[in-house]
């Protein structure tokens, strides 16, 4: 639902909806186009290299350029699906093991030690950022279980404890990073604060999640949006980008 096929599908039928479009969504979807992106136009990610079946490289190597500790990815997944937290050899092979069983694709990123952190995006052409959020997981890092199965799986800060230049910091960033990646309507933008106050994106969400232990509408609440108007706020969204896309002229005669 969030890799653009959708989205194709409904504006071929002429059916508004809430969040990214066709482009923006694919493109988050893919986390090496996304990083790629970002590191472009200057923006702060950690290393990565990317890699498909026939062509994995050894530990030995990737710890040469990235460390010995990293996290192998699939490259189009989200939810933290498929990641695993390498240290060793043996587990780097079982990781690209698999994580191969649920891309062709895979990421492998330095692993990042800091705090991590989350803000949420809302708005069409001038999108707002909220105040952000910490997490602190509890079990290594923020696995899928921690994030849907164990409601103890992680600590959740609302807000974060940070001071105010960290905040507009962390929002600014987050803003740019929607438009980047060309984001619409709302997504998650993930981080990491590092110990010299360093930050760095790790990855943007378009559909975050909207459960209890959700961080998206836990930081709208705070910023001073409560859930009932988020709602409403992200459907008018979507119906006045419908309303100024049909009026575009799409051909030539």
């Amino acid at each position: 639902g969030e890799d653009g096929t959708i989205q194709g599908i409904f504006e071929h039928i002429q059916i508004p909806y809430v969040g990214s479009g066709v482009l923006g969504s694919s493109v988050n979807m893919d986390k090496e186009f996304s990083k790629r992106l970002l590191r472009e136009r200057g923006l702060p990610i950690a290393e990565f290299i990317v890699f498909e079946k026939g062509e994995v490289p050894s530990y030995e190597d990737v710890s040469r350029k990235l460390g010995n500790a990293v996290f192998v990815k699939p490259a189009s997944l989200g939810s933290s699906v498929g990641i695993s937290m390498v240290e060793n050899k043996d587990q780097y092979v079982q990781a690209v093991k698999d994580a191969f069983t649920y891309d062709t694709k895979i990421i492998v990123e330095r692993r990042v030690k800091g705090r991590e952190i989350e803000c949420s995006v809302l708005g069409g052409e001038n999108p707002i950022a909220s105040l952000p959020g910490e997490i602190i997981p509890r079990k290594g890092f923020y696995s899928y279980d921690a994030k849907y199965l164990d409601e103890d799986g992680a600590e959740l800060v609302v807000p974060a404890k940070l001071d105010d230049n960290m905040i507009e910091e962390i929002k600014f960033i987050a803003v740019k990073a929607f438009k980047v990646l060309g984001c619409f309507g709302l997504a998650r933008v993930d981080f990491f604060l590092v110990e010299d106050s360093k930050i760095i994106i790790n990855e943007l969400n378009t559909i975050p999640g909207f459960t209890q232990m959700s961080m998206y509408p836990k930081l709208w609440e705070v910023s001073g949006i409560p859930q009932h108007e988020l709602v409403g706020r992200l459907i008018e969204i979507a119906v006045e980008r419908f309303e100024t896309l049909r009026k575009l002229r799409r051909f030539y005669i």
